[in-house]
C-alpha cells in the first residue's frame, strides 16, 4: 500500500459538501488538506448546459448509477437512484434549483439536537455567506458570495396559465420561496451564471484549487477508514483508498471528515466496521464501534407525476419533435444561453398544503412544459404538461446497507416511500389537490385531459395506489447518519457533526439531516458545510 502522505485534514468526497469544506479549510496557510473524488473532473459539456442532466443522469462518467431496491409503496417497482460521481457531485448533475427548505425545519432540527445554533435565525447568515444572489433584498439574501443563484431565462404561457390556476384555489403567487416560509407559487430561482449551470466545483472548489495546501485526488475510491486506539479511545487517524490501480493510504493528522453523501458516507462506515452490530456480522465484518443508527432513517421526497394533454399552448413536447424545433432551440442558446436548453428541469414550483389541518406547507410542486412515460424516454408528441407534486415531510423511513465485504459494491437502497398510512393519504389528497387545480377557470382554454394517473382513479385508496404507479424519486436522499443528542441511539453523529464515540471523525453532507428539509436539499447541503467549517476551523485553534 503506497502512502499518499500526511494531511491535517481529508476530506473523502468532492461534492457539494466536500467542495465548500475543500474552499474553507484550505483558505487557511497552516492546513495541510487532502480532497478525494471517486469520480473525474467536472470537464464534461453536458454538465455545464442546463438541460444537459438528461445525458448526465444514468450515465455512468457521472453517475453512480445506484437503483432502489423493489419498492413495495411503488407497487413493486425498483427506481433509478442518481447520485453524482463527477467533482461538484450531484450540483453538477441535478434540477439547480435554489431552495432553502422552512424555517420550521431547522427550528425542528435545533429541538432534535438540543443545540439552538441550528435555529432558522441562526442558519440564515450561513446561507447569505455563500451566496450571490441576484435580488438587492438584503434581509434575506446577499451578493458577492460563490454560490450564484438567478432568475430563469425563459417563461411558458401555460404554466403561467398553472400558476394563475393555482392562485384561483388559494395558492397565493411568490416571487422567492427562501425566506422561512415558501408558501406560493412562482418561478424557481436557480444556481445558473448566464444560462450555464453553476456547480459546487466551479463555485467553491475551482477558487481553492491553485492553492499548494490543498491536493485534489480524482478517480480515488475510498475503501475503508483506519482507526487506532488510544487511552481515550478509539480515534480515526487517515483512509484507505484505491486510485491509478494502486492502494493508498493518507494519514490524517486533525480529522478526517465524510462528505460523500446521504448513501456513501453510511456505506463507508459500515465497510470501515462503524454501524449496527447485527448487520455487520452478517457480512462477516469485525465491528470496530457500534451505532445502530448509520444507513437508517433515510428519507427522500416521492415525487407523484400527473400529467395532462393540452391544446392551444407550446409546449416543450411539439418544440423538440421536429428537426427545425431543435434548430431553433439549439439557435437561441448559442446566441443568447436562454430558452429551452437553459432550462432546469422544472421550472414553476408552488408550496401549499394538503389540507386545513396542516400548519405550513408540506407539498410542493415541480410543474414542467413536457410530458414523457418515464425519464430517458422520448417527449410525447402532442403538447401536454406534468404536474409533480411531493410529500415534503413523508413519514416513511428507509435504509441504505451494504450488501458484502466488497466496498466497491453497490449497497441496498430502501426508502420504503409510501409505507406509511399518512403518507398513502397525503399522496391520495396531493392528486385531489392537482385535479382541483387544473380544473381552475385560469386553464379551461387549454382543455387538459388528464393522462397520468387517469380519471378512472377516484376513492383515496386508489389514488394512493395509482401515486405508487406513477411515483419517482426527486432525488433527495438525506438523514442516513442522522445528528441528535448522545443519548438518541438513532443518532450517528452530534450536533456538531462529529461522529459520537470517535475521535478525529465526522460527516458532513446530506446524510447528517434528522429530518428532511421542506424543499430541495442542495443549498442546505451547502449550508451544513458552512456550519462545519466553523466548527472543525474553531476546534484547530
Amino acid at each position: 500500500m503506497e502512502a499518499a502522505g500526511q494531511y491535517d485534514y481529508i476530506i473523502v468526497g468532492g461534492g457539494s459538501a466536500g467542495c465548500v469544506l475543500a474552499n474553507r479549510l484550505s483558505a487557511a496557510p497552516e492546513n495541510k488538506v487532502l480532497l478525494i473524488e471517486a469520480g473525474g473532473k467536472d470537464d464534461y459539456v453536458w454538465i455545464h448546459i442546463p438541460v444537459g442532466y438528461l445525458y448526465c443522469i444514468n450515465n455512468p462518467r457521472t453517475d453512480w448509477m445506484f437503483r432502489t431496491e423493489a419498492e413495495a409503496g411503488l407497487n413493486g417497482r425498483s427506481l433509478i437512484y442518481p447520485r453524482g460521481k463527477v467533482l461538484g457531485g450531484c450540483s453538477s448533475i441535478n434540477g439547480m434549483i435554489y431552495m432553502r427548505g422552512q424555517e420550521r425545519d431547522y427550528n425542528e432540527w435545533a429541538s432534535l439536537t438540543g443545540d439552538d445554533s441550528w435555529r432558522w435565525d441562526q442558519v440564515l447568515p450561513l446561507f447569505k455567506k455563500s451566496e450571490d444572489h441576484y435580488s438587492k433584498d438584503e434581509q434575506f439574501h446577499a451578493q458577492g458570495g460563490e454560490w450564484r443563484v438567478e432568475k430563469q431565462r425563459l417563461s411558458w404561457e401555460i404554466l403561467d396559465a398553472f400558476r394563475d390556476a393555482a392562485e384561483q384555489v388559494g395558492i397565493p403567487k411568490t416571487d422567492d420561496f427562501n425566506r422561512g416560509d415558501n408558501e406560493g407559487c412562482g418561478y424557481f430561482d436557480v444556481n445558473q451564471k448566464r444560462g450555464i449551470r453553476w456547480n459546487t466545483s466551479k463555485a467553491f472548489l475551482r477558487p481553492a484549487a491553485a492553492r499548494d495546501n490543498l491536493t485534489i485526488m480524482t478517480g480515488c475510491q475510498v475503501r475503508r477508514l483506519r482507526f487506532k486506539d488510544g487511552e481515550h479511545g478509539k480515534r480515526c487517524i487517515g483512509v484507505e483508498f484505491v486510485g491509478g490501480d494502486q492502494e493508498w493510504f493518507a494519514e490524517s493528522v486533525h480529522e478526517t471528515i465524510l462528505a460523500a453523501g446521504a448513501i456513501g458516507s453510511p456505506s463507508i462506515l459500515q465497510h470501515s466496521g462503524v454501524g449496527d452490530p447485527e448487520h455487520l456480522h452478517s457480512l462477516g465484518l469485525s465491528v470496530q464501534h457500534a451505532l445502530a443508527g448509520v444507513g437508517a432513517n433515510l428519507q427522500d421526497h416521492l415525487q407523484i407525476r400527473s400529467a395532462f394533454k393540452i391544446t392551444g399552448a407550446k409546449t416543450l413536447n411539439t418544440m423538440a419533435n421536429s428537426w427545425w424545433g431543435k434548430a431553433a432551440i439549439g439557435l437561441e442558446y448559442a446566441l443568447k444561453q436562454s430558452g429551452p436548453m437553459s432550462m432546469a428541469p422544472s421550472q414553476l414550483g408552488a408550496f401549499t398544503r394538503s389540507d386545513a389541518t396542516q400548519t405550513s406547507a408540506n407539498l410542493e410542486y415541480h410543474v414542467q412544459p413536457l410530458s414523457l412515460e418515464k425519464f430517458g424516454d422520448p417527449l410525447h408528441d402532442f403538447p401536454a404538461f406534468t404536474a409533480s407534486v411531493c410529500n415534503l415531510r413523508p413519514s416513511s423511513r428507509g435504509h441504505v446497507r451494504i450488501v458484502c465485504q466488497d466496498p466497491f459494491a453497490a449497497p441496498k437502497i430502501a426508502p420504503n416511500y409510501l409505507s406509511t398510512a399518512e403518507d398513502r393519504k397525503i399522496a391520495a389528497d396531493s392528486l385531489t389537490l392537482t385535479r382541483k387545480i387544473i380544473a381552475a377557470p385560469a386553464l379551461k382554454k387549454y382543455q387538459p385531459e388528464e393522462m397520468k394517473p387517469g380519471a378512472q382513479f377516484r376513492t383515496e385508496e386508489e389514488l394512493a395506489r395509482a401515486a405508487g404507479d406513477i411515483g419517482t424519486t426527486i432525488f433527495h436522499p438525506v438523514g442516513t447518519c442522522k445528528m441528535g443528542r448522545k443519548d438518541d441511539v438513532s443518532a450517528v453523529v452530534d450536533s456538531q457533526l462529529r461522529v459520537l464515540g470517535i475521535a478525529g471523525l465526522r460527516v458532513v453532507d446530506a446524510s447528517v439531516m434528522p429530518t428532511i428539509t421542506s424543499g430541495n436539499t442542495n443549498s442546505p447541503t451547502i449550508m451544513i458545510a458552512e456550519k462545519a467549517a466553523i466548527y472543525i476551523l474553531q476546534d484547530r485553534h
